[in-house]
């Protein structure tokens, strides 16, 4: 593959490091320097502040897209109409309405968008996906989850605190997450209840927000998203009918990684308890990118796409316009 990358900050950085041997033709962003630090880590010779640069480049194949919430969808859109297929970051926009144009122009220019919905590709989340697909835990019941951020010092002035730049708080941050990792499991979901609402940071958008989720069949998700958790934590369970599967971490700052599979016995009583730990560097980056070119050399839809981040902003929207948090963009 040949790629252009838009947007050089943390993320574009740990998307160049997933290319391998693909060749990164374009390094994009508003400052000239990040850009020219990102180009230098693939030899890439060719810099620019103006992301038609590569939109208009016909030598790419992949436009891999790392920039605030604001220019998600409008890049996405033109690298569509261009004919690149792309990796765009979540939530892949401000709101479902930006993904629509993105959803139709795909499909018309048979090109695929993938979304960097990472948390699919932790090996927690892969083997309890394994687990889960074998049967080994019954049918599902239900999930619960809860993902939250520490606090840090100018939390309220950075740009996910501005509704124009971010389309809400910690909802559409951390929360599409959550919401495509349940859907992931227990298929299509609706809102059956929830609230987003600014408790301690003073900014305009939602610092923590709390869903319940339904599928067809009575499948719930019950989850939490939270910027006033203190100490960065990941923690998300599935119970079935014969067992449950927790999660706990994602290493780092989050803790280590690791899966809990608790089995009922005949008998109830104490379950029989089998845990793996992964205690190696995050590899769902590269794992999740080697994925979407899989999917583009087979010439399918890619697991995470657009559809599945419009979808998760439906939600998103679903709970923000109930609970009449209006986010302007």
């Amino acid at each position: 593959m040949k790629v252009g990358i838009i947007g050089c900050g943390a993320i574009g950085r740990k998307r160049a490091l997933t290319l391998g041997n693909h060749d990164l033709v374009i390094a994009v962003d508003t400052s000239l320097e990040r850009a020219k630090e990102i180009a230098q880590l693939k030899n890439c010779s060719t810099v620019s502040t103006n992301y038609n640069d590569a939109l208009n480049n016909d030598e790419i194949d992949l436009i891999l897209i790392s920039t605030t919430n604001e220019f998600l969808a409008k890049i996405t859109l033109g690298a569509v109409t261009a004919g690149k297929h792309v990796l765009v970051e979540k939530p892949a926009g401000r709101n479902p309405e930006e993904l629509i144009p993105i959803i139709e122009t795909a499909k018309r220019n048979n090109v695929f968008v993938k979304v960097g919905f990472n948390h699919r590709y932790h090996p927690s989340l892969l083997k309890a996906k394994e687990l889960v697909d074998s049967g080994i835990i019954g049918p599902l019941m239900f999930i619960r989850g809860r993902y939250g951020h520490g606090g840090r010092l100018g939390y309220e002035k950075e740009w996910r605190a501005i509704p124009e730049k971010s389309g809400g708080g910690e909802l559409i941050d951390q929360g599409v997450h959550l919401i495509d990792l349940s859907r992931w499991f227990l298929g299509d979901l609706t809102v059956a209840s929830g609230f987003a609402h600014t408790y301690y940071w003073d900014m305009p958008v939602d610092d923590n927000a709390f869903l319940m989720l339904k599928s067809s069949n009575d499948t719930i998700a019950w989850l939490h998203v939270s910027c006033t958790e203190w100490k960065n934590m990941f923690s998300f369970e599935i119970y079935g009918e014969s067992g449950k599967l927790q999660i706990e971490g994602l290493g780092g700052s989050y803790g280590v990684e690791r899966l809990f599979f608790y089995k009922m016995l005949p008998t109830m009583g104490p379950p029989e308890t089998t845990m793996w730990e992964f205690p190696f560097p995050d590899n769902s980056w590269n794992l999740e990118l080697d994925d979407f070119i899989r999917s583009i050399e087979q010439q399918r839809e890619p697991d995470g796409n657009i559809s599945d981040a419009k979808k998760a902003l439906d939600i998103v929207k679903t709970v923000y316009d109930g609970c009449n948090y209006t986010v302007n963009v």
